[in-house]
């Protein structure tokens, strides 16, 4: 798995691991079962204290991403969010106002924002199965 931090994002490092394994996720990169490098493992290839990667694990057990096993590590869950429709939508509704708002003020028109959501769409890896409400 390649990790890539980015010094100059104004994002902590231990989001944008955390973020690029739910990237890889998205992408059918990583499924469910598939083991993440250990805590030591990963701090060393991308040059982080441990302490930054088991932050990283943190959220992502909290979010349901991934399944710790004493002994054994990390796991994909293969699991999307328990939260409620309600909240789902609205969570998905500031993610939307945030990214055009931030779109805009970089300069890109409607066009150029529906056009990269498509190029996003595309990237990721969708189940087939729908949600269980």
């Amino acid at each position: 798995m390649l990790i890539r931090i980015d010094p100059q994002s104004p994002d902590p490092i231990f989001e944008q691991i955390a973020f690029q394994i739910k990237g890889a996720v998205a992408r059918g990169d990583l499924s469910d079962g598939d083991k993440l490098p250990s805590v030591r493992e990963l701090a060393k290839d991308v040059s982080v204290n441990p302490n930054t990667v088991i932050r990283s694990y943190e959220v992502l057990e909290r979010e349901g991403v991934i399944l710790r096993r004493q002994g054994s590590g990390c796991f994909i869950t293969g699991k999307t969010s328990m939260l409620n429709d309600d909240e789902r939508k609205r969570q998905l509704s500031l993610l939307m106002r945030r990214t055009v708002t931030e779109a805009y003020h970089l300069g890109f028109s409607s066009e150029d924002i529906r056009k990269s959501l498509d190029v996003g769409l595309r990237g990721v890896h969708f189940r087939k199965e729908k949600r269980k409400k």
